[in-house]
């Protein structure tokens, strides 16, 4: 098998040196092309990748700030609610009627802790006790004094009382 001599026609050996710098320049337009979108790609991740940090930075201040403003407020956090909730009453055999109207009267003689900040709250905490321990109420025709089985300070403050007959 032979290869037929096209070489040696004129118009050939233009059309295949056409082709040959056709390609050349094709690809000569292909590299500048890739290359700019390239670089163009390029800055652009760095200027994403320099506002990413900048956001990060700014990002960690403020939850730094954001925790250093939450254990401030933490700190002043005030009481805004007592709740006084009586427990043992099958055994003592007293009105429900009556245990809630001890309930709401014993949340108004402690109406003084509202607004007072958990810290100053918890550090009385023991005369609290002593003032709600040493109170008697007449329920049924039979006194009756309160035993402090918990109380949790925060802005609901919650008592949990046990009624008690007065020995």
């Amino acid at each position: 098998m032979r290869i037929p001599p096209f070489y040696k026609l004129p118009s050939w050996q233009r059309f295949f040196s056409g082709m040959v710098v056709g390609g050349i320049v094709s690809w000569m337009i292909f590299i500048y092309m890739f290359g700019t979108m390239h670089e163009n790609q390029t800055k652009l991740i760095e200027e994403q990748r320099n506002e990413i940090s900048k956001y990060k930075n700014t990002l960690s201040y403020l939850q730094e700030e954001y925790k250093q403003l939450n254990k401030k407020n933490e700190d002043q956090l005030t009481i805004q609610e007592v709740k006084i909730k009586l427990i043992n009453p099958t055994k003592t055999k007293v009105e429900l009627l009556s245990i809630h109207e001890t309930e709401d009267r014993l949340s108004g003689d402690l109406r003084s802790l509202i607004n007072k900040d958990l810290e100053t709250a918890y550090g009385t905490r023991d005369l609290i006790k002593k003032i709600i321990e040493n109170k008697t109420v007449e329920l049924n025709d039979k006194s009756f004094t309160f035993k402090v089985r918990e109380i949790y300070f925060w802005t609901t403050t919650q008592i949990t009382l046990e009624l008690k007959y007065e020995e």
